[in-house]
């Protein structure tokens, strides 16, 4: 199979992870629960991977709080700060995972409306949109649709000179592209481990930038069990019940692997996959290709007299897994122009070859989405014939 669907989960991960995860499985009970060596070596599990993760988006350990997924972080952040009728400034290309739980608060949400690809204008669509009465901005660092890289250090900026929070889906960022808690001035940084971070799935970080001031989910901590109340210390007041121990081992192990490649490495080489595959698609006619100057290693395209999702099956027959439809993203649609139809979306990681590129790109001809305006072949298939 060529995986091309990271943006959803990175399905190649590290070898380190699973081991990762097996040795805590073996070797780990609950943490800050018992005195016994089990007990300690989870706890010593848990703080290792908080202290990787504060060294590495510019904290304190005891604010990355470890959540279930970036859906989960951001359900945090958002209820922590967002009441009914609070006015709420967002971007053109959010997910769901923040526009539902706006939505269930009762939130007045204003989109600082902009064009794909255009950073200057979503900044100042962000500077007219946000006012003297906006309770939070929440900002997508990178659309999960189309790759496009959101002028983040400028909202920041933004929202530190007026004094409101920011919050940020760091979703398709964390791990590929530079984030500091510290030099962003951020309320809260949202984000999966499955993704960039290369951990397991059911794993996300919440790094915090203040102390919540409501909680999602109430319980045991190991801390203050006399009171009713959650704690109002970090990372406590965000961590009840068991931790997932061998979920965290192997985030610490996915976050490891990622330092030891360096983000700018894996940021580089994923840019430059799309850039080779747009060269390929814009020979073929009928396919529109969404790509611009500041995008990460996410693609989409559309196929002329096909649907995204007969497109996506077509090619998942040829042993190629992309993504169709609407990607839990109809706001980044609404804004391209692309809400009726949906898109097929490809996505790159670490792991992602030079050769599978090419073999998308030699699908996509033979799938009928236009006529050939160069010839096209897959590279795999010419060394099969040879062997």
């Amino acid at each position: 199979m060529i995986y091309l669907d990271s943006a959803a989960t990175s399905f190649q991960k590290p070898p380190e992870v699973r081991a990762a995860m097996l040795r805590a499985m073996e070797r780990c009970a609950s943490p800050g629960r018992g005195g016994y060596r089990e007990a300690m070596e989870a706890a010593e599990t848990v703080y290792r991977c908080r202290e990787r993760f504060a060294d590495f988006f510019s904290c304190e350990p005891e604010q990355v709080a470890f959540t279930s997924s970036a859906t989960h972080s951001l359900n945090i952040a958002i209820k922590s700060l967002v009441g009914p009728g609070d006015r709420v400034v967002v971007s053109a290309f959010e997910h769901n995972a923040v526009m539902r739980p706006l939505a269930a608060v009762g939130a007045s949400i204003f989109v600082a409306e902009s064009k794909l690809f255009d950073r200057a204008g979503t900044l100042a669509a962000f500077r007219e949109a946000v006012t003297q009465d906006t309770r939070a901005v929440i900002c997508t660092h990178v659309s999960n649709v189309f790759g496009f890289i959101l002028p983040l250090e400028g909202i920041a900026a933004l929202c530190r000179e007026r004094n409101v929070p920011l919050i940020v889906d760091a979703a398709q960022s964390a791990g590929i592209l530079p984030l500091s808690l510290r030099e962003l001035g951020a309320a809260y940084l949202a984000m999966p481990g499955h993704k960039g971070l290369y951990g397991p799935q059911g794993t996300g970080v919440l790094i915090c930038g203040r102390v919540p001031e409501r909680t999602l989910v109430e319980g045991g901590t190991g801390s203050l069990s006399q009171q009713l109340e959650m704690p109002d210390f970090l990372p406590d007041r965000l961590e009840p019940g068991t931790a997932n121990v061998p979920g965290i081992a192997g985030l610490e192990a996915g976050l490891r692997f990622v330092q030891r490649t360096g983000p700018e490495t894996v940021a580089e080489r994923e840019a430059l996959l799309v850039r080779r595959v747009v060269r390929q698609l814009e020979r073929l006619e009928g396919i529109r290709i969404f790509a611009g100057p500041d995008q990460a290693g996410v693609l989409s395209v559309q196929f002329s007299g096909m649907d995204c999702e007969t497109a996506a099956e077509g090619l998942a027959r040829k042993g190629i897994a992309v993504r169709a439809g609407l990607q839990c993203a109809p706001l980044a649609h609404a804004a391209a122009g692309t809400l009726e139809t949906g898109t097929v979306r490809l996505s790159t990681s670490a792991f992602t070859t030079e050769r599978e590129i090419d073999c998308f790109a030699a699908a996509v001809a033979e799938l009928g989405g236009g006529k050939k305006k160069k010839p096209a072949g897959c590279p795999c298939n010419r060394r099969r014939n040879q062997l």
